[in-house]
């Protein structure tokens, strides 16, 4: 036994060690780039939470607004659903007010009924309408005082969101939340094809991947400032505002984040209703 031992130390002694090089494989070492990210401030990865978005959020939007700073509190928000996990819920908690969009009646009769306070006070406008290229101003335009510079706008639809994206032009969003299509690569440009009558069958024919946000961002004057942690949406600032107080270069090369949709976030027990003051 000695000897075998002796001789696997021998044996040992001559094998090479081969140096692997520090070079970055693009989505591959995803994982590093993301640890890495979260020990940098000026990332937003770190600062994500869900109070009542549908993933982080909640924490990403109150970090840009923390850095940029808020005006009127207002926001214009397609593809809510019932409004109970979507991107405005909680900031309906802190005194903003704005127009939710949903193309599912059943889906909005149930939120006029959940934001029963907000609707009533005034402070929300829940309409049901399907979102085309063609409606879409007027659809923003109906809310009467909705007009020229808002605070936000996060956009949804699991279709034709750049589409949508590129046609509104009635509001000056301060901020922009848009999904993009986490299964291409960062430096992959990828649309899908507009189609008015668009539904999502599950599949991956939904949005555009987020190069092509990045140029659209930049076609209308805004900067590509983050994408949350599980790959599902992009933050925008307009470019007036972004200044240096985020990561550069601001391209999907650098901000990109893969499909991690096996991360769950958890936010306390479930929501059923709006428990806001009003």
């Amino acid at each position: 036994m000695k000897q075998l031992i002796r001789k696997f130390l021998v044996n040992l002694r001559k094998v090479k060690v081969v140096s692997i090089p520090n070079k970055r494989c693009h989505r591959n070492d995803s994982e590093l780039v993301l640890a890495e990210r979260l020990q940098n401030p000026i990332f937003l990865e770190r600062y994500g939470y869900k109070v009542y978005s549908q993933n982080d959020e909640d924490g990403m939007i109150a970090e840009i607004f923390n850095r940029i700073g808020v005006t009127d509190k207002r926001f214009v928000e397609f593809g809510v659903q019932n409004g109970l996990e979507s991107n405005a819920h909680f900031l309906i908690h802190g005194g903003w007010s704005g127009i939710w969009i949903d193309g599912d009646k059943k889906a909005v009769d149930q939120l006029r009924l959940l934001f029963r306070k907000p609707i009533e006070s005034g402070r929300l406008l829940a309409m049901n309408a399907f979102i085309t290229m063609e409606n879409i101003n007027q659809l923003i335009g109906t809310a009467g005082n909705c007009r020229g510079e808002i605070d936000l706008l996060s956009i949804d639809i699991d279709g034709n969101d750049y589409w949508i994206w590129k046609s509104v032009d009635c509001i000056n969003p301060r901020v922009v939340v848009i999904e993009y299509n986490a299964k291409f690569p960062p430096s992959f440009e990828w649309v899908m094809e507009y189609n008015g009558k668009h539904a999502w069958q599950g599949d991956d024919q939904q949005g555009a991947s987020l190069k092509s946000l990045e140029l659209l961002g930049v076609e209308k004057g805004y900067r590509l400032v983050g994408t949350n942690k599980n790959g599902v949406n992009a933050f925008f600032v307009r470019r007036d505002l972004a200044k240096n107080l985020f990561p550069e270069p601001a391209t999907a090369e650098n901000l990109y984040n893969p499909a991690r949709w096996d991360m769950q976030y958890v936010s306390g027990h479930p929501t059923k209703k709006y428990i806001g003051k009003s």
